[in-house]
């Protein structure tokens, strides 16, 4: 946020940030951690690392990173131990500690990035970053009421986003449970091998890339039940031809990821032409016993999730093994009239659970922009008692 001296109001003025906050390099903590110690020990983010027996910056200092977390400013209300990847802003002459705090919110660290890997800050270049100030502390304790205010209620709202949001995704997951709890247990069962024409494991290598040509679908693109073509590999020709010359894989084929995350899968959609990537796993059911998609939902549905993982193997990654895929039982198989009806009721539902996972996730994105532009809005001097009143008229309660 730029803003000139000439734009600012009465009393306003562009400043250094060093002329208004201590920098207090961090430490390393080996020295001062401790069972006993009563100062938490924060890290870039905020992260609790655990207690010292001594502190180095006060209460009402807000971290930023030195490296890592370099554009989430946070308020720290207790004494603390800052790490050597976390920079300290103390605010100088007594100046409000929140006003810093909501200050360091509106300034673009990222520009500041000096890093090529990591994120990281230079200590020298924050000194000198301009930014709109006014030094009367009651005009800070001022701005800082009507924010506070502004953001509890913005706060209350997104809340309510968030598990309105939460809701809808359990909603679907509760009707999929539903739907396939008799599909686990029992007398009569049939192997998943007994239900597929094939089940057909990915070459175990990596399949050399290219910017375009064929999808070679990974791990990272097999969701729940969704096919993610963002950033997927693609192949040539010749690879591709390589990689599908045990089966090609088809529309209505199913792809199971056997680890990180294992249990995802999804359904080859018309139109697409595929080959697998590594850890995964082709499964074509016969079309006059077993549906795709309701084998697809089945599959993502808890209680069979928990019985694929419970043979997982890995002590890091979770990973399915073939003889388990082939091996695994289905109980109480529906025919195919009652297996459409069960996947056309979960189409439908899942459906209106995208619709309004995305109307709550437009919210929740409009409300992180109202906090910006109120947040803009207070440093050029404009926020007023008035102002708060026509933001609460705009509906963010």
């Amino acid at each position: 946020m730029k803003i000139l001296q000439d734009h600012l109001p009465k009393g306003w003025e562009i400043k250094k940030l060093g002329e208004i906050v201590d920098i207090i390099n961090g430490r390393n903590q080996s020295a001062v951690i401790s069972e006993n110690g009563q100062y938490p020990i924060y890290g870039s983010a905020g992260n609790l690392m655990g207690y010292a027996t001594d502190y180095l910056c006060e209460a009402g200092t807000t971290i930023i990173g030195r490296k890592g977390n370099i554009s989430n400013p946070i308020f720290i209300e207790e004494r603390f131990w800052n790490v050597d990847t976390a920079f300290g802003l103390f605010p100088k002459n007594n100046y409000s500690p929140k006003f810093i705090n909501y200050l360091c919110q509106t300034i673009d660290f990222k520009s500041r990035n000096r890093g090529t890997t990591i994120p990281s800050l230079v200590k020298s270049d924050l000194l000198t970053i301009d930014v709109p100030f006014i030094s009367s502390l009651p005009e800070q304790q001022r701005i800082v009421s009507i924010l506070d205010e502004c953001f509890s209620a913005i706060d209350k709202a997104k809340a309510n986003a968030e598990q309105n949001l939460k809701n809808a995704k359990e909603l679907f997951e509760s009707y999929l449970n539903t739907a396939f709890e008799n599909k686990v247990h029992g007398e009569k069962f049939e192997s998943l091998d007994s239900l597929c024409e094939l089940i057909v494991d990915c070459e175990h290598k990596t399949a050399p890339t290219q910017e375009t040509g064929y999808p070679s679908i990974r791990t990272s693109n097999i969701g729940k039940g969704e096919l993610i073509l963002e950033n997927v590999n693609r192949v040539s020709y010749e690879t591709y031809i390589q990689w599908t010359r045990r089966a090609i894989p088809k529309a209505g084929d199913l792809i199971l990821a056997r680890e990180a995350p294992a249990g995802n899968i999804v359904v080859i959609p018309e139109n697409i032409e595929v080959c697998l990537g590594q850890r995964t796993v082709l499964l074509r059911p016969k079309n006059d016993r077993l549906i795709s998609k309701y084998l697809a939902y089945l599959i993502l549905s808890k209680e069979v999730q928990e019985i694929l993982l419970s043979h997982s193997t890995g002590a890091t990654v979770q990973h399915i093994n073939m003889k388990d895929i082939r091996a695994f039982k289905i109980y109480n198989l529906s025919n195919l009239k009652e297996q459409s009806s069960v996947v056309q009721k979960l189409d439908a539902l899942k459906s209106e659970t995208k619709k309004l996972e995305s109307v709550y996730q437009r919210k929740i994105a409009d409300l992180e922009e109202l906090k910006k532009s109120i947040l803009q809005k207070a440093f050029r001097g404009e926020l007023t008692s008035k102002g708060l009143v026509t933001n609460k008229n705009h509906g963010y309660e």
